[in-house]
């Protein structure tokens, strides 16, 4: 963690999953608070700050409320900007998303009738088409739309479910209009945790490369891809400029050791070497234990070496040798 002074650290695929906790994050983010300031940074709008520090604590973190930052409050400081006080807003989301317009002065409201000049849509479980048409005639009728953020799954212990942005694309559809994003990828969410702690080099931690990683490119932060959550070993070496880490760990206890030799770009790679070979990419070396975690992503990060440094797309990954083949295997990519 040399030359970090702030984690900005993604919830769920990253810290947990549902209710539970990941494998080693707990003791993990215990023993980096004791050297940086931790924050976690949530693109999960349904659960107010308060409520989400809980469940933290819950499964053993220390932390301050104002250790959480949500992309509801997120969405409400974009709308206080562009709004007068006492502003009415139509809410597609949960309670905990309409306290935070009310904390900034505006009028959170369930129904068109009432007027509203922006609509401000936060995933919940309970979005039904009732509140969807409402937002619909708002939209339609000329109000602001802010969307607290455009997952379209949401990661739990029973796998991938669908997130806020299914539920926007629903809208998108019915009103051919594009929301304003205030969390990941979009920088309002981010630089507001950055301003909130005063960071000048913060590392941001996250499972997905559409929104955490992306969101570190859009305020110029280093990232960790961790790959607890959504985003996949293929998805990584298919990764476009604007959506490739800087780090790559198999979860986060690769934060107890020195980060370095996890960088993608010069890092060690575990005595494994990538090339390309017309369109398929070639993974080879010893590697030594092919069942261990640390040496499947040191694999991996060789391969995204040899994928990004040419801009022609491949359509294979092979092994040199069964070592490798193996290897490929547990990463779950297409061999030929």
């Amino acid at each position: 963690m040399r030359g970090h002074d702030a984690l900005l650290v993604d919830l769920d695929g990253t810290v947990y999953r549902g209710p539970a906790a990941i494998d080693g994050a707990v003791e993990t983010l215990e023993a980096v608070r004791a050297r940086l300031t931790v924050s976690y940074v949530t693109n999960n709008a349904s659960r107010g700050p308060d409520e989400v520090a809980d469940h933290l604590r819950e499964l053993g973190l220390t932390l301050d409320t104002d250790d959480v930052v949500t992309s509801a409050q997120a969405g409400a400081a974009v709308l206080a900007e562009r709004l007068s006080p006492g502003d009415k807003v139509l809410v597609v989301g949960t309670e905990a998303l309409a306290e935070e317009i009310r904390l900034v002065g505006l009028e959170p409201v369930r129904a068109e009738e009432d007027e509203p000049v922006a609509v401000v849509q936060g995933h919940s479980p309970d979005t039904g088409w009732r509140i969807l048409a409402e937002a619909a005639l708002a939209l339609n009728r000329g109000a602001a739309w802010v969307a607290c953020n455009v997952d379209p799954t949401l990661p739990n212990e029973r796998g991938l479910l669908p997130g806020n942005g299914s539920m926007v694309a629903v809208l998108r559809t019915a009103c051919a209009r594009e929301p304003d994003v205030a969390g990941k990828p979009a920088a309002p969410l981010l630089q507001q945790a950055i301003d909130r702690v005063g960071a000048q080099r913060p590392l941001v931690v996250g499972d997905r490369l559409d929104t955490d990683i992306a969101g570190a490119h859009a305020v110029g932060a280093e990232s960790l891809l961790v790959l607890t959550g959504v985003s996949t070993p293929a998805g990584l070496l298919a990764a476009p400029a604007g959506q490739r880490p800087t780090y790559l760990g198999a979860d986060l206890r690769v934060l107890d050791d020195d980060l370095a030799p996890t960088a993608i770009g010069d890092g060690e790679t575990g005595g494994w070497t990538a090339r390309r070979d017309g369109a398929a990419l070639v993974l080879e070396g010893s590697g030594g234990d092919t069942g261990d975690t640390g040496d499947t992503t040191a694999a991996l990060r060789a391969l995204c070496r040899a994928a990004w440094a040419s801009s022609e797309p491949h359509d294979t990954v092979r092994g040199g040798d069964e070592a490798a083949e193996k290897v490929i295997s547990t990463l779950g990519l297409t061999t030929g």
